[in-house]
């Protein structure tokens, strides 16, 4: 897809080439890089990559807008879903986010806990990136009253000792780095990311190894038809063991994953040849992933069913999966919707609040694109 996206900055480009040329040293001592490496540095590299660097992500003046970033309507939902869990586990409940963004889920999600009477004991944290750690910090400290600000806390690894609670992970699934794949002679192949000179990165397909292999000929034994020849897409082979590091020690609790995806069978649609990343760049997505690296997002649709799998294999029961509409409805949309909008002062703010809730749930914005999928144990 041709978009027009607007200029970088001089500072920008500056600081993208940096690590343009971090990338390019790796591939000079390694050889090409698979896709998911060079996926995993663009966004991850220490002090460079998109989301370890200090450029704004979120909001009117990033690159893409959250359900939590539109309002506090989200958050108290999720809340409302979280806490009959945390008022069954009692005093020792924890809740676990995974990947924190600007702070402003967990503000809005505690101050309706503490509305229903189901504060955790401790509210953790687990965010990679140092600027939004100390973003979080500030939103927490600012905004949330002493008692209840004192109950959270970050983390730099997932809990390794025994735990209860609820674990939420909102839009962090498609931004782990993805394995690009192709079918080519009957051969199953790995793309990998090369130096194209002029400071520029291309792409090369290699045979696959036996680990990406198999990962591929697990999806395509349960798929109703074959991928045709020449088709290009994603899959996540490391994802079993990233469900079993972030909830391996949830011994009793509620894991639930928001993101946007399919179900396996409508994720690899033959119809669908060159996969679903993309880039995302001040609001513009498009389909040039080797440019701007450690400026835009990369991200990939989540194979549900491969969620679904994962979190079976780690010992949990699929609780349920549902659209986010469907979700949001279920969980008290009705009643955050009427508080909100009468607590409203103004009429811009109660068009606000109404332009909230249909980003939230129409078919045509986030409301059916946008999955939940929950997990019990």
């Amino acid at each position: 897809m041709r978009i027009e996206l607007p200029e970088p900055s001089a500072a920008e480009r500056e600081h993208s080439a940096t690590l343009a040329g971090f990338i390019r040293n790796e591939i000079t001592a390694k050889g090409p890089l698979p896709f998911s490496r060079f996926m995993e540095l663009a966004m991850y590299a220490p002090g460079l990559g998109y989301y370890s660097a200090g450029k704004t992500k979120f909001g009117a003046a990033g690159d893409f807008i959250t359900a939590p970033e539109l309002g506090s309507v989200f958050a108290r939902c999720v809340a409302r879903a979280a806490a009959p869990t945390l008022r069954e586990l009692g005093r020792a409940a924890q809740m676990l986010e995974l990947g924190g963004g600007s702070g402003v889920f967990a503000r809005d999600c505690l101050r309706e806990l503490a509305a229903l009477d189901a504060l955790p004991q401790q509210y953790l944290l687990l965010e990679p990136s140092a600027d939004l750690r100390q973003r979080q910090r500030e939103c927490i400290a600012a905004e949330l009253t002493a008692d209840i600000a004192a109950r959270v806390h970050w983390i730099e690894r997932p809990p390794e000792d025994d735990w209860s609670g609820v674990l939420f992970a909102n839009e962090v699934l498609d931004a782990l780095p993805v394995t690009r794949f192709s079918l080519h002679g009957g051969e199953i192949f790995e793309e990998h990311v090369i130096d194209a000179g002029e400071h520029s990165f291309a792409t090369i397909d290699l045979p696959a190894d036996s680990f990406v292999a198999n990962a591929v000929l697990h999806l395509r034994r349960d798929l109703r038809e074959d991928l045709p020849e020449g088709y290009r897409s994603e899959v996540l082979p490391q994802l079993p063991y990233w469900i079993q590091a972030v909830c391996g020690s949830l011994q009793r609790g509620l894991a639930l994953f928001v993101d946007y995806g399919y179900a396996r069978s409508q994720y690899y649609d033959p119809q669908r040849r060159e996969g679903t990343l993309i880039a995302t760049y001040r609001h513009r997505a498009h389909d040039d992933v080797l440019s701007r690296v450690g400026l835009q997002d990369l991200t990939a649709f989540v194979d549900f069913s491969a969620l679904a799998e994962a979190g079976v294999g780690a010992g949990f029961r699929v609780a349920g999966m549902g659209t986010q509409a469907d979700f949001l409805i279920a969980n008290g949309l009705d009643t955050v919707f009427a508080q909100a909008f009468a607590a409203a002062p103004d009429e811009a703010a109660r068009y606000a609040v109404s332009q909230q809730v249909k980003r939230l749930t129409l078919p045509a914005e986030m409301g059916e694109k946008f999955k939940v999928m929950a997990f019990e144990r």
